[in-house]
């Protein structure tokens, strides 16, 4: 039987790269599944290709009022919601002199307000429906430990884990599931544009020797978003080819 059979799963950020490919891997196992993104176009185009099994909504991680109307339509045609991906994210690298506090407040709420409002929206609707649910949030390595030229998405990811810690216990009475997964270097579109010498510097210090791919992370997010994890809340769960070892 498909893993995640009648599930109705939202991933923020779902429009390409990782996101898109936690949302095929969702359907494969039988996911209904909502994608989220502010592209549309390509929002759009990958949930025609899904075909009945996937539906684009418009979502700007940091808008309070879309995220409730979003969250109020799903409910309103599938009953509810029973996993949330806070997939959503944005980095940029920069030295903490060309840093602007803009740039820094961006990320913050993309990264780390985002999901609050997603955890926060999500869970009165999963906990209302008396069925629980999963909450994953995609962190990254820079969640674990400090890297040079990456204060502000360092920053964001640290506090993440934080968010996904403290979420897991708030919400384990309703039966409600919170975990994090922390990528590590993952072939998405930022990677692509990595200058060569950057990307073998990278490369060498990874122990499997390549970078990993957006469907090896989708993989876990399967799992934790299946009955299988059903013992599983407030884990940090590593896909970074041992880089953190």
């Amino acid at each position: 039987m498909p893993r995640l059979k009648g599930k109705i799963c939202l991933i923020t950020g779902a429009a390409q790269g990782q996101g898109a490919a936690e949302a095929r891997r969702f359907v494969d196992e039988g996911a209904h599944v909502i994608v989220a993104d502010v592209q549309d176009e390509p929002g759009k185009a990958l949930a025609a290709e899904l075909g009945g099994t996937a539906e684009y909504h418009h979502l700007d991680v940091t808008d309070e009022s879309l995220w409730a109307s979003v969250i109020a339509d799903v409910t309103a045609s599938h009953g509810g919601v029973d996993v949330l991906v806070n997939n959503a994210g944005l980095f940029k690298a920069a030295t903490i002199p060309e840093l602007t506090v803009e740039a820094f407040q961006r990320m913050i709420l993309v990264n780390q307000i985002g999901p609050f409002i997603g955890i926060r929206t999500v869970s009165a609707v999963m906990t209302a429906s008396g069925r629980g649910g999963s909450i994953i949030n995609i962190s990254s390595t820079g969640g674990l430990s400090g890297q040079a030229k990456m204060t502000a998405y360092v920053a964001t990811k640290f506090a993440l884990r934080g968010i996904s810690r403290s979420a897991a216990i708030e919400l384990a009475p309703a039966g409600i599931r919170v975990n994090a997964i922390f990528p590590g270097s993952i072939e998405t579109p930022p990677l692509a544009h990595m200058r060569r010498a950057r990307r073998a510097a990278m490369l060498e210090a990874i122990p499997l020797g390549r970078m990993g791919q957006p469907t090896e992370v989708a993989e876990l997010a399967v799992f934790l978003a299946s009955d299988e994890s059903s013992y599983c809340t407030g884990g940090e769960y590593l896909v970074d080819g041992g880089l953190s070892a």
